[in-house]
C-alpha cells in the first residue's frame, strides 16, 4: 500500500493552493482529509515550519515534503508565487509531485538513508508541532470559537534604487507631459471656436501626456505584464508625434521619442530586488 497518497502545495501567507497531485480517491477518508487541508492552509502562517496531525512515520513525510520544497522552489521563483492570483496556477508542478510520490512510495528506505538521518537529527533538536482535530475544525465561519477572518495582504515588490539615469529620465518625461498638456490645453480653447478638425491633433497631445505620466509610474512601481505596457506607452507617444509632425518640427518629434526610448529602457532594466529563495510555500 502506498504510504503517500496525495500533496498539495500551498502559498503560506493566505492559504491560497498554487498546486496539487491530481489522484482523487472516493473514501470518506481521502475528502474528509481534503477538507481539512482546505481550512488548514488558511492558518498556516500561524505555526511554525513543521507540524503533524495524525501519528505517521515523520521522518519520511518531512523528507518528501522537504524534497517537494526543494524542488517547487527551484522551479518557480518568489515574483511568479506571490504575483499568483488564482487558485492552482502551477497545477503543472503535478508532474514533479508524481515523480517524487512514486520514489517515496516503492523506493526502499535504505537507499535514501542521508536524507533521512539529516531529517531525524532534526527532529529530535526541533520536534513537528502536534496539531489537534479542533484545529482543522471549521462550521458557520467559526473556528475554534473564533469568527474566521480570511485577510490577504497585498504583495510588496521592492525595486531596485533609482539610478541617476532613471532619475533623468523622469524629469524629461516630466517635461515632455507638461509640453503635451499645456499645448493640448491651449489648442482645445481655440478649437471649440474654430472647428472639429483639430480634436485630432488634440488627442495626439493629450494621449501622450497620459502614456508619459503611465511611463513614470511603471519606472517607480512594479507592475504586472510590465514589458507590454512600455512598449504599448512608446507605441502611443511615437504615434501621437508623428501625427502631429507640422504643429511640431523634426528636432521636437525627435526629442519626445527620444526621452519614450529612454525611459522605456531605464523601466525594462530597473529590476526588482533579489529575495531570498524562500517562495513562501
Amino acid at each position: 500500500m502506498s504510504l503517500i497518497l496525495f500533496a498539495c502545495v500551498v502559498r503560506v501567507r493566505d492559504g491560497l493552493p498554487l498546486s496539487a497531485s491530481t489522484d482523487f480517491y472516493h473514501s470518506q477518508d481521502f475528502l474528509e482529509c481534503r477538507r481539512r487541508l482546505k481550512t488548514l492552509a488558511l492558518r498556516l502562517a500561524q505555526y511554525p515550519g513543521r507540524a503533524s496531525l495524525f501519528p505517521c512515520p515523520a521522518a519520511m513525510a518531512f523528507c518528501f515534503l522537504e524534497t517537494l520544497w526543494w524542488e517547487f522552489t527551484a522551479s518557480y521563483d518568489t515574483t511568479c508565487v506571490g504575483l499568483a492570483s488564482r487558485p492552482y496556477a502551477f497545477l503543472e508542478f503535478d508532474n514533479v509531485i508524481q515523480k517524487v510520490k512514486w520514489h517515496f512510495n516503492y523506493v526502499s528506505s535504505t537507499q535514501m538513508d542521508s536524507s533521512l538521518g539529516k531529517i531525524q537529527e532534526e527532529l529530535k533538536f526541533q520536534p513537528p508541532v502536534v496539531l489537534t482535530l479542533e484545529d482543522t475544525d471549521v462550521a458557520n465561519g467559526v473556528m475554534n470559537g473564533h469568527t474566521l477572518m480570511h485577510l490577504e495582504p497585498a504583495p510588496s515588490f521592492r525595486m531596485e534604487p533609482v539610478t541617476a539615469l532613471g532619475i533623468l529620465s523622469l524629469i524629461l518625461n516630466i517635461m515632455c507631459a507638461a509640453l503635451n498638456l499645456i499645448r493640448g490645453i491651449h489648442l482645445a480653447e481655440h478649437s471649440l471656436q474654430v472647428a472639429h478638425e483639430e480634436i485630432g491633433n488634440i488627442l495626439a497631445f493629450l494621449i501622450p501626456f497620459v502614456a508619459c505620466i503611465f511611463q513614470c509610474y511603471l519606472y517607480l512601481f512594479y507592475s504586472p505584464a510590465r514589458t507590454m505596457k512600455v512598449v504599448l506607452m512608446l507605441l502611443f507617444i511615437c504615434l501621437g508625434n508623428v501625427y502631429l509632425h507640422g504643429l511640431r518640427n523634426l528636432w521636437q518629434i525627435l526629442f519626445h521619442i527620444g526621452v519614450a526610448f529612454l525611459s522605456s529602457h531605464q523601466i525594462l532594466t530597473r529590476q526588482l530586488q533579489d529575495k531570498q529563495s524562500d517562495c513562501g510555500v
